[in-house]
This record gives structure tokens, C-alpha cells and sequence, in this order.
């Protein structure tokens, strides 16, 4: 009987993520949808080449757009959770031009019911950095209330990042700014947010963008927010983004990254990476180096 693996895998890599789980001993790690994202590949990746893209055609929609996932990440441990990040919020956004087509969110507060948690069961919520897509519901009221849905909640925010937030004011973020403020509790490079949860910052995405580092179980998953915003860069680690701050310097941590997910009992998580969100890179010449981890 023929391995059906490799076309379940190219299926996945066009079609945003529904509800995935895996478990790290005790530390159940959740992702949570929120909507999806439609980029034009040439524009987010402008060290791509046409070629490269027509020779991989299951990364893309009938358009022609790079498909990718918007939502948060849900750590449990015990009667205690965490959410590392927030999705993009009940709204909607489509531009003719520039590396987002379209994007859309609003199902996370759908998603953790679905995962027998309130917004109020999350005791923090920890960004990897202050874009919109991941600010998202923390800067909206529950749906059909005017109280933010993560107000009780400590905002957990790289020092370095919320430093630079006027870089956020400049661009027209004021009053996601202002929402934010008052829960915001600046973390330090190394700290432990949560049992079993480090922060590290990884900057050049933004100036303190931030990684998350879960253990448990023997394992260790690394959340890394927008190092990687396409499992294709995993096979191109180059590539930086369009909306990477310092295109150098992501391209040279993405290239320990892509390392440090090879070695033994290490799982990545990427919040954009369509319907393989967690994986593990294995470089044997068979197929693509990410490939999905599902329990």
C-alpha cells in the first residue's frame, strides 16, 4: 500500500488550522483558531522566486495567495492557563496590494469554549510581539459586552518591546496602545512566566519580539511567534519577511532556530504555519524539513 503521508501533509499546507493539541507531560498545549490569513507570497518573501513557488504549488489557494493560521496558543497546567497570544479579534481586513491579501479573525473565544475554557480561566496572556494580528483580542470587548475579554488578566510584554511601543504609536496603534496599558507586566529575557514557560528574546522581527520556550514530559516546545511566518522558510531560512524589522538579523536566528528543531524531543510551534502549526524539522532529504507533530 502506497505512503499517503506526503499528500495528507501537502493537503494540510493550503488550509488554515482548526483546534490541535499535544501534551508535554503534564502541560497540555493547545492551539487556538481565531481566522486565517491570505498573503501574496512574492510580496511577504521577496527573496522567493516565481519558480520556486510554481514548483510548490500545495502552499498556495486557488489565487495564488500563501494560506496561514491566526490564533493564540493555550498552555495548561493543572487548573492554570496561559495564552500566548491573541489572534487578530473580531475584524476584517482585505488590500489590493502589499503582502496581506486578506485577513480575518474572531472564533477564539469560540475556541477555548470549545476547549472547556472561559477567558477568565487565563491568568495571563503573554504576546510574542505587538502587531495586530497578535494583539488582537486583547484589545476588544467580549462579544456583546464593552469589558475587554482579557481585562483581568496580566499582559505579559518583553521589556524591550513595550520600551519601543511609540514605534507602534507612530504607525496609528495609539489606542491599541492605550488598551493595553493598564495590565501590561513587562518580562525578562529568561524569565519563567508560568510553570514550565520561558521567555527569550529573538529580535529583528520587531525590537523585542519574543519566543516562549515549554517544557514537560522530556520535551520542549519553542513558540516562535513571527521568526518563521511559513513552514517553506524552514527549507529557506534566508527568506525573511516583508515585515521583519531587521531582515538580517531574523534570517540569522532563523538559521539556529531551524537547528535548535532538529535536535532530539523538540517541537515548534508556528502561530502562522497554515495546518501544520506544531512540527519538528527533519533534514533527510525526503520532502519538506517541517514536518507536523499531532500528540
Amino acid at each position: 500500500m502506497p505512503d499517503l503521508t506526503p499528500h495528507r501533509h501537502a493537503l494540510r499546507l493550503s488550509r488554515p488550522a482548526g483546534i490541535r493539541s499535544i501534551r508535554l507531560g503534564d502541560t497540555k498545549v493547545s492551539y487556538v483558531p481565531d481566522g486565517d490569513v491570505r498573503l501574496r507570497p512574492r510580496q511577504l518573501l521577496r527573496d522567493s522566486t516565481d519558480e520556486v513557488w510554481a514548483a510548490h504549488p500545495e502552499y498556495l489557494d486557488a489565487a495564488g495567495h500563501l494560506v496561514g493560521s491566526v490564533g493564540g496558543l493555550l498552555v495548561e497546567h493543572g487548573d492554570r492557563a496561559l495564552l500566548i497570544d491573541a489572534g487578530f479579534g473580531p475584524q476584517a481586513h482585505e488590500a489590493p496590494e502589499g503582502a496581506v491579501a486578506a485577513i480575518h479573525g474572531g472564533a477564539l473565544p469560540r475556541g477555548l469554549a470549545e476547549l472547556g475554557r472561559r477567558p477568565e480561566d487565563v491568568e495571563a496572556v503573554a504576546f510574542t510581539h505587538l502587531h495586530s494580528d497578535h494583539l488582537g483580542w486583547a484589545c476588544h470587548p467580549a462579544p456583546g459586552g464593552d469589558r475587554l475579554v482579557f481585562a483581568h488578566a496580566d499582559h505579559l510584554i518583553a521589556e524591550p518591546e513595550w520600551d519601543r511601543r511609540d514605534l507602534l504609536e507612530a504607525q496609528g496603534m495609539a489606542e491599541q496602545v492605550a488598551a493595553l496599558a493598564p495590565c501590561v507586566r513587562t518580562i525578562t529575557d529568561g524569565q519563567e512566566v508560568f510553570p514550565g514557560v520561558r521567555v527569550r528574546f529573538t529580535p529583528g522581527h520587531t525590537v523585542g519580539h519574543a519566543e516562549y520556550v515549554i517544557t514537560g514530559g522530556g520535551r520542549r516546545l519553542i513558540a516562535f511567534g513571527d521568526a518563521v511566518h511559513s513552514p517553506i522558510q524552514i527549507d529557506h531560512p534566508d527568506w525573511s519577511s516583508d515585515f521583519d524589522h531587521d531582515r538580517v538579523r531574523t534570517a540569522g536566528h532563523r538559521h539556529r532556530l531551524v537547528a535548535e528543531l532538529a535536535e532530539p524531543d523538540t517541537i515548534g510551534f508556528g502561530v502562522h504555519f497554515a495546518d501544520v502549526v506544531f512540527g519538528h524539522v527533519r533534514h533527510d532529504g525526503n520532502g519538506p524539513a517541517w514536518r507536523p507533530v499531532d500528540a
